[in-house]
């Protein structure tokens, strides 16, 4: 880029356009990378709480068989085993879920990184009008 000699004003306002115009577009394409970033968590956060409900269901089924093995049996300790396996089930959907719903969370949705980079962006802005 070359510099308009000192005293162009039409030159300084023609390269302060440009540099705007270049700046615009940068913090779009990093605004729309960021969200692209989020959206994606948001679905890997919704996968998570699909995958906790099914842990969920899978260990309300071996819960059930536990309890009916349980009064079958009232003697032998079958029940605990399925009771062992049941609470196992029901930690993962748990830690899979709480995962699921942090990561969905909508402050994960904001474009943190942009938001911080147009602040500085602008900062500079003005020192360099006003300096």
């Amino acid at each position: 880029m070359s510099t308009p000699p000192p005293g162009n004003i039409q030159g300084l306002i023609g390269e302060a356009l440009r540099e705007t115009s270049e700046l615009a577009r940068k913090e779009i394409a990093l605004f729309r990378q960021e969200m692209v970033s989020n959206v994606r968590t948001l679905f890997i956060g919704l996968a998570m709480i699909v995958a906790a409900a099914v842990f969920a269901v899978v260990s309300l089924l071996v819960f059930i068989d536990a309890l009916v093995k349980y009064v079958a049996t009232l003697v032998n300790s079958e029940w605990l085993a399925a009771l062992i396996v049941g609470g196992g089930f029901l930690l993962v959907a748990l830690i899979l879920g709480f995962i699921g719903v942090r990561s969905m969370s909508l402050s994960n949705l904001a474009p943190t990184r942009t938001t911080r980079q147009v602040r500085q962006d602008a900062r500079a802005l003005s020192e360099r009008v006003s300096g």
